[in-house]
């Protein structure tokens, strides 16, 4: 007899789970179904381990400085130790896969373990995991449900996405990585070509060479994360570049030859001239595409376009209790996306006050590349685009004294503005540590907070912070310290 629960949500990553908490928390009976590992990507093979990554390439490139910083190390050069490095990752992913567990379990939300698929609506089949997970894999907890039918009035859809392949240059996991294997290198390889030049691609060439690779970084379009600010993009290219970093822009991998230990690309160029590049090995990162298949999805005439699941404002779709959130759902697919539409598709359903679409034009973005990348809102580009009447503000981190003091003056803050009203349309940030800071605007945004407001806010000193105000003084031509 099928086990019955009013809410069951297929997929424990970041949404997944946190709608689960959400869900209990509003009195409904809760289920999570999970395949492979508590916490999905983003925890396991995904947000949390490459920003440990990215924390050692850190610890690496200040060793690499210390002279800047008046301080000596006795006994040589420091040098990577790859098996730590990546063990230290793990580490801190294993970690957090044991807090979801306990999240789990506190919130008496059950887990069951498995492979999902709609039988039909209100309706769910587990059957055993026929996908073999990735390596080193976080134990199942212990006291979970497994193979059988369930049901649930409302069954939300939380899978997330998957690496996307191209033809004829599908990754291996041997020569040719996606992210998962170039979270686990078992060495570090001499030379790398990284495909694509969105956040995970930029993340990892950031990360590798860092570390002491050769990175050459090919790129379809005429910017390196072209979804960036025009100013940002180019500023960070070059930036990259002064590392040693080489790459090729409105270029494509037509071809991949693979060798016994290297890759060649044949990159065919902007004037249809065909470069080939050899390197150790080659990171394939030209996006990701929805876990929609084997979910029963056609034959309940879910609404699916282009790998992902039609859904309303509010995770709903086309096919009455059943509903979507996350990657699956959809662009942009970030881990804190994917949380805040869990909690407004419970809410929804929950009929708890207040609740409102997702204004995706309000959603953060950020990459942890060396130097961080951080923007909410319309670039300036955009923003004309839409016939918009604005103001532009810069502030460059070169004048701002806690930057100099940490040695890290490279970088600006911009931000745009609605000349008429006043109302702040979009900021975008190049330099140390932005990725902590554009939660200011962010909140800034939601509150619709003018101009005006935000110069009459006091910022603290010696800060970082304190050049989000100047950008806003420039824009209307009252910066102090430019």
């Amino acid at each position: 007899m099928a086990e019955n629960y009013d809410v069951i949500i297929i997929g424990s990553g970041p949404g997944g789970y946190v709608t689960a908490v959400r869900s209990a928390q509003l009195g409904f009976k809760t289920a999570i179904v999970e395949r492979e590992h508590l916490g999905g990507i983003c925890l396991n093979w995904g947000c949390i381990p490459t920003k440990a990554l990215l924390r050692s390439a850190e610890i690496m490139h200040y060793s690499d400085h210390l002279e800047d910083y008046g301080l000596k190390l006795e006994g040589g050069k420091i040098s990577a130790d790859t098996s730590a490095v990546v063990d230290r990752s793990r580490k801190v992913s294993l970690r957090l896969n044991g807090g979801v567990a306990f999240l789990m379990k506190k919130n008496k939300v059950d887990v069951i373990w498995g492979e999902a698929k709609l039988s039909k609506p209100g309706e769910i089949v587990v059957s055993k995991t026929a996908k073999k997970p990735m390596e080193p894999q976080p134990p199942v907890p212990k006291g979970v449900k497994g193979e059988g039918t369930y049901t649930a009035k409302h069954i939300i859809l939380a899978t997330g996405a998957r690496p996307r392949a191209l033809p004829g240059i599908e990754p291996d996991g041997k020569l040719i990585w996606t992210y998962f294997e170039a979270m686990v290198p078992k060495e570090m390889p001499k030379s790398l070509l990284v495909m694509g030049s969105g956040a995970i691609g930029i993340e990892f060439a950031s990360f590798y060479r860092t570390m002491g690779a050769d990175v050459t970084v090919v790129e379809l379009l005429p910017a390196v994360m072209p979804v960036e600010d025009a100013e940002v993009s180019k500023f960070a290219q070059k930036q990259f570049e002064k590392q040693g970093m080489k790459i090729i822009l409105e270029a494509k991998v037509t071809k991949v030859e693979k060798g016994v230990n290297s890759v060649t690309a044949h990159v065919e160029m902007k004037d249809g001239k065909v470069e080939k590049i050899t390197a150790d090995r080659m990171i394939s990162a030209v996006g990701v595409q929805g876990n929609i298949e084997g979910l029963g999805l056609e034959a309940l005439g879910v609404k699916t376009d282009r790998g992902c699941v039609v859904v309303d404002g509010h995770g709903k779709t086309n096919v009455p209790g059943i509903y979507a959130i996350g990657d699956v759902a959809g662009p942009p697919m970030l881990a804190h996306k994917a949380e805040h539409e869990g909690v407004v598709c419970i809410e929804k359903i929950a009929n708890f006050p207040g609740v409102h679409a997702i204004d995706k034009l309000k959603i953060p973005g950020c990459t942890y590349c060396n130097p961080q990348v951080a923007s909410v809102g319309l670039t300036e580009a955009k923003a004309k685009a839409e016939g918009k009447d604005i103001r532009v503000g810069r502030f460059q981190f070169a004048a701002n004294g806690k930057a100099i003091a940490l040695g890290e003056d490279q970088g600006f803050i911009k931000t745009i503005f609605d000349k008429k009203t006043g109302q702040l349309l979009g900021a975008h940030m190049v330099g140390a540590e932005v990725t902590e800071l554009i939660q200011g605007f962010v909140v800034a945004m939601n509150l619709e907070t003018t101009e005006e407001e935000l110069m009459h806010t006091i910022f603290p000193h010696p800060t970082l912070s304190e050049m989000m105000k100047e950008s806003v003084l420039d824009a209307y031509g009252r910066a102090l310290n430019a």
